[in-house]
């Protein structure tokens, strides 16, 4: 990885340039059964489109706060570098009350009410699916992220110093984030190739890091898994295998 990466979106960026076709995230819900696998060329795609409909759609600015009110699953991880891309502070199970805007799933749709501007609905269906009727009072993102561009250009330049995630009670900057996913990366032993697998929740900077920001900062890739404790022990060691996991955070 480029040792100059000082956001999460430069991380995306420079593993576009290394090798798009390899596998980024790999996600499984075991309550459904789900499994989809996003290449780096694929993620950074869904990235692009939803970070045009955070700056266009939804006029989203460098500085405004995203309360974001989603599971550990793929598109999850999609908002998180979009909000990188354009400047927006992801705060990852925030007050949708203190938000600017609010991206909810299906689960947390009483509570994203409270956002007073705009909010985005998720029905984290397979494949992206939408709702088969749209929330009242929100977007429905699988309807409006479709017709996004591919390519996307911030019209202000993303400042590695500003805040750019909340968790936990704790603020990380852009390059504060880089930081310290590099170094978690060094102490799960992730390298160039490497594919961790992580079944904890997005609720921590643990969990965010292993699941997502520790793996793209080292080159490698994550295998995130939902409801992992659905899973029976054999088909842990099962999935382990046939995904070439190097690596595991449960």
């Amino acid at each position: 990885m480029n040792a100059s990466d000082r956001t999460p979106a430069d991380l995306l960026r420079s593993a576009l340039a290394a090798d798009p076709a390899r596998p980024l995230v790999t996600f499984y819900d075991d309550a459904t059964g789900e499994r989809v696998e996003l290449s780096v060329a694929t993620f950074a795609n869904w990235v692009a489109k939803t970070s045009n409909l955070l700056q266009d759609g939804l006029s989203a600015e460098p500085g405004d706060r995203l309360a974001l009110l989603l599971p550990p699953h793929w598109q999850t991880a999609v908002w998180l570098l979009a909000c990188s891309s354009v400047g927006v502070v992801a705060d990852v199970g925030g007050d949708p009350a203190a938000a600017d805007l609010v991206v909810s799933g299906p689960d947390t749709l009483d509570a994203a009410r409270a956002c007073s501007g705009e909010r985005i609905a998720l029905a984290l269906r397979p494949l992206g699916g939408r709702f088969p009727q749209a929330p009242e009072g929100f977007v429905d993102y699988a309807v409006e992220v479709p017709g996004q561009g591919d390519r996307f250009a911030p019209y202000v330049p993303v400042d590695a110093d500003a805040p750019a995630l909340a968790v936990g009670g704790t603020e990380f900057t852009g390059a504060g984030l880089v930081e310290r996913a590099r170094a978690d990366a060094a102490e799960l032993g992730l390298a160039p190739g490497s594919r961790l697998l992580s079944g904890r929740s997005y609720a921590s900077w643990e969990g965010l890091s292993a699941g997502l920001y520790a793996p793209l900062a080292s080159g490698g890739s994550v295998v995130l898994c939902r409801n992992l404790d659905r899973l029976p022990a054999p088909d842990l060691g099962k999935r382990i295998e046939n995904e070439r996991v190097t690596g595991t955070a449960v």
